[in-house]
């Protein structure tokens, strides 16, 4: 099966334990296990799915059993598996088969994907994905009339890469009945011309207006795109992903856990309107296990930097790029939460059932508001260990900036993402916040648990391209060759741990991920460069050899 991503792999070879536990020996490799007890080894015994001895050739040869497999690593580097603290992973497998427009960069080569897209979809059929960016063709947003002129006939909505927005074409909006008399919902914005008819552009809520009348995805549609999403996960290294997902998301997880398919481990965090079933599924089921987590939750604060919609204390910088007159005026951006009340019951109630919260905060209003609400929680619930996440932190107030060592709140960020904001997020805010965006050397020099993922399908799922972007903070207009707001750079070592160790600790699994040692599970990469010693510009040519999860064998050909 080949892979279609920046670099095409074919998987050769997946090899599972039997029943009684084979025993595995890995030697002759340059292992960084993220042990701070036992960093650097050169051999790994694996019996079953567990990790039995790291350390040298020798001591490995002198225990391992005479029937034991041997696999010879060749000198290559090995790391523990790579853990994605962000991702939309079905829904990711779901657009590896539909268009997809991240590389866009002009309305024809827009409209060109579209139209392809429609000759190949049955009659009807809703055409959905999308990933475009506008500021990729200067800025100024796309309109219905884009997808019209090429694909009038089916309701369509392609959604912009951060999922704040989306453009709808008229057959939506009409099936939608969203006209010039349509008001903005809470939390969300319908876009406007000039004489008030909808342009086609949805914001935040808004674009629930279109996509709640999207019909389902079969059963047998989920499953397979799970299959594809676990298989490009795998062909990078990634073992273990953190899903923001639904609850129809969880179902589909346990068919492919029933039936001995799940080839990936998962820590779900569903959408918080579910707060009610996951307290009785937990209830009913526990937390979960060793592959599949279900004791989570997902809120949502704000929208996005690049919508404009991300809650800000200060207003943004004028947008020249709509063509509302209305989106022209001063904007903090908005909370896209419709009830506080009731979110901060919810958040108090599953809170005291144990279950971990993952709240989406992006303004730097928007984490402050939820780092005092935790901070509430906290002093009414009582003391423990919850390990509360803000999804992105992706602005933050001087002051916030210290409080998620002190109060130990996780950041979970995803450094890819500068990348791309890097290159226009000075037409939103100013230099003064700009200077506290994607803080990672800072937090870490806190003692924050600093996470690191991709947010896939807003960003690329390769995790070489997060080391990359964390490491050289390079920007895609390439005017930052020194890194973008550079003291916040951080070493390639430390990437690698937000990646692993800290990650595993960020869903409660480190105690059995994470790390390369003795009684966690095989979880482990080998990769084609040693990623200490490379150039940082080197990092994204680097290539998964092979990927372990559980003591199955995943192999890949370059």
């Amino acid at each position: 099966m080949k892979f279609k991503n920046i670099f095409p792999m074919i998987v050769l070879l997946c090899s599972c334990s039997s029943i009684d536990p084979v025993e595995k020996l890995y030697l002759n490799g340059s292992i960084w296990t993220g042990d701070e007890d036992n960093p650097r080894a050169s051999a790994i015994i694996v019996r079953g799915e567990k990790i039995v001895f790291v350390g040298s050739d020798t001591q490995a040869l002198s225990m391992v059993n005479e029937n034991a497999e041997q696999i010879d690593l060749q000198g290559k580097f090995v790391t523990p598996g790579l853990i994605d603290n962000h991702v939309h992973f079905i829904t990711g497998g779901m657009q590896l088969s539909q268009v997809n427009l991240y590389d866009v960069s002009s309305k024809e080569e827009f409209q060109k994907r579209v139209l392809e897209t429609d000759n190949l979809l049955p009659k009807g059929k809703w055409m959905v994905g999308g990933n475009w960016d506008h500021e990729k063709w200067g800025g100024n947003y796309p309109d219905r009339s884009w997808i019209d002129e090429v694909a009038m006939d089916r309701p369509v909505l392609l959604d912009r890469l951060d999922g704040h927005m989306a453009l709808a074409n008229g057959k939506a909006l009409l099936l939608a009945n969203i006209t010039e008399r349509t008001n903005d919902p809470d939390g969300g914005i319908v876009q406007k011309d000039g004489s008030g008819y909808p342009t086609g552009i949805l914001k935040d809520n808004a674009i629930g207006l279109c996509s709640n009348l999207i019909p389902d995805d079969s059963k047998e549609e989920l499953d397979q795109a799970l299959e594809r999403a676990m298989d490009q996960a795998l062909s990078m290294g990634i073992t273990q992903v953190h899903d923001m997902g639904s609850w129809e998301d969880l179902e589909t997880y346990q068919r492919c856990l029933d039936n001995g398919d799940l080839k990936i481990r998962v820590k779900l965090f569903t959408w918080y309107s579910n707060w009610r079933d996951i307290l009785s599924y937990v209830k009913e089921n526990g937390p979960g296990g060793d592959w599949l987590k279900w004791d989570g939750i997902k809120g949502m604060m704000d929208g996005s930097l690049g919508s404009r919609t991300a809650w800000m204390n200060m207003p943004y910088l004028p947008d020249h790029g709509g063509s509302s007159s209305k989106e022209a005026l001063p904007t903090v951006g908005i909370l896209t939460i419709e009830d506080t009340s009731s979110f901060k019951t919810l958040l108090r109630e599953t809170d005291k059932a144990k279950i971990q919260h993952a709240v989406h905060a992006i303004g730097d209003k928007a984490n402050d508001w939820i780092l005092d609400e935790f901070a509430k929680i906290r002093s009414e619930n009582g003391e423990r260990d919850r390990r509360s996440r803000i999804e992105h932190a992706q602005h933050l107030s001087p002051t916030a900036i210290d409080r998620f060592s002190k109060e130990n709140i996780i950041p979970s960020m995803q450094p890819y993402h500068l990348f791309d904001d890097g290159s226009w997020a000075h037409k939103r805010i100013e230099r003064d916040l700009l200077s506290r965006t994607y803080v990672f050397r800072s937090l870490l020099d806190r003692g924050a648990n600093l996470t690191f993922g991709s947010d896939w399908t807003v960003a690329p799922l390769d995790p070489m391209t997060g080391i990359y972007a964390a490491v050289t903070r390079r920007t895609r207009d390439d005017r930052n060759s020194d890194g973008w707001f550079p003291k916040e750079k951080i070493s390639t070592e430390e990437a690698l741990r937000c990646y692993t160790t800290n990650n595993a600790y960020a869903a409660f699994w480190d105690s059995t991920t994470g790390s390369i040692s003795v009684g966690k599970n095989a979880d482990f990469v080998v990769h084609s460069h040693d990623l200490l010693t490379i150039s940082p510009e080197q990092i994204i040519k680097s290539k998964v050899l092979r990927t372990v999860v559980g003591g199955r064998d995943h192999l890949f050909e370059l």
